[in-house]
């Protein structure tokens, strides 16, 4: 049996001579072959929005469900709906021990009969599928053995932990590239039923953390310079998950040893997400350049702290040291007379007992305003 989801995806895109998608039950992407993109039908609205998401919204889900894919055992094709932009699609159920475990989809452009018992291409096809179905429940079942250790590995005593990262160290070896996923849910919490991201993917719900339930994900990825199968699975699982709900992407690993201290870089990064629009909803920490050492402040200084009490001010202060204590850009940003300005610079003198011309003091009140913004 094939060990490899790609090699597989590949192998039935060549037998078939059609672009192929692997997706699992919940029409989360597992896999897709390389496509000629200026060939006619080798892309379509659903196709690009699964490789760009790593999913399906539900209305789409839906669509595809009305033509009975959950429960066929065998090959079958769905319609084409020009006005949504959606092409004909081989389907081949990806089965198991009587249960779908996913779908093989080919933009075939309608030339394949689904029903043809004596096409050998599309026999070979069902059967790698079959292949698939093993795979997807092996993986499943793997996933869910490990989400222990895993939280054990990230929250447990000194003993627990290395027990923890020992069990995790024989399963998924010592040299595997690893990247941890924080999925910070909004005010809400986590829905009841959450799904949970696809096979190949750990994941773990961390009831104690200081913001309530977050989720943990431990993603394999197959080198250390490419981020976007985990900032892809971070977005879609986060589709999933109220308003205002963020993501942190830790940076990648060889092995398990270091888990924890990703766990922190991971959590640090959803709430520098959740503070600063330009990194929402999901942050890198490798992105977060002077927002790491911050995120590593318990809170802002106690001189800064009566400055916090006036929105205005503190804006004008960030604003303002933002801009590298430039007067004039700070002023052209806040849209505000110059003299405007400078009364507002000495109140937050006033206020902080700081020296704005002071290159130590401006680090003080930069930091911790920043800090501020971190504290729940």
């Amino acid at each position: 049996m094939r060990d490899d989801l790609q090699e597989l995806v590949d192998e039935v895109s060549r037998l078939l001579g059609a672009p192929a998608t692997l997706e699992d039950a919940d029409f989360t992407l597992l896999a897709f072959c390389a496509h000629d993109d200026s060939a006619p039908g080798a892309m379509d609205a659903v196709r690009t929005r699964s490789i760009l998401t790593r999913g399906s919204p539900a209305a789409t889900r839906s669509w595809f469900e009305e033509f009975g894919i959950a429960s066929a055992e065998g090959p079958l094709r769905t319609p084409a709906d020009p006005d949504a932009g959606i092409l004909t699609r081989l389907v081949i159920p990806v089965r198991h021990a009587g249960r779908t475990r996913g779908y093989l989809w080919l933009l075939d452009g309608g030339r394949i009969d689904p029903a043809d018992a004596d096409d050998a291409a599309l026999s070979a096809a069902v059967d790698l599928a079959g292949d698939a179905g093993r795979l997807l429940a092996q993986r499943a079942a793997a996933d869910d053995d490990l989400a222990r250790p895993l939280t054990a590995a990230l929250t447990g005593g000194t003993t627990a932990r290395v027990q923890a990262l020992r069990a995790l160290g024989a399963e998924l070896g010592a040299d595997l590239p690893l990247v941890l996923v924080a999925l910070v849910p909004g005010p809400d919490g986590l829905p009841e039923g959450w799904r949970r991201p696809a096979a190949g993917a750990v994941a773990t719900v961390l009831p104690d953390d200081p913001a309530g339930p977050v989720a943990a994900v431990l993603v394999p990825l197959a080198g250390t310079a490419d981020l976007r199968p985990a900032g892809a699975l971070a977005a879609a699982s986060l589709a999933g998950l109220p308003r205002g709900s963020t993501a942190g992407v830790s940076q990648v690993r060889r092995g398990v040893e270091e888990l924890p201290g990703q766990w922190a870089q991971a959590r640090a990064a959803a709430r520098v997400a959740a503070a600063e629009p330009r990194f929402s909803p999901v942050a890198q920490w490798a992105e977060l350049g002077a927002w790491r050492p911050v995120t590593e402040l318990a809170g802002p200084d106690p001189v800064v702290v009566p400055l916090l009490a006036d929105p205005v001010l503190s804006a004008t202060a960030e604003v303002y040291l933002d801009c590298a204590g430039s007067a004039s850009r700070a002023a052209t940003a806040l849209q505000i007379h110059r003299q405007t300005l400078y009364y507002r610079l000495s109140r937050i003198e006033a206020l902080t007992g700081l020296d704005l011309a002071d290159g130590g003091a401006r680090l003080l009140l930069h930091t911790s305003l920043r800090a501020a913004r971190l504290v729940p």
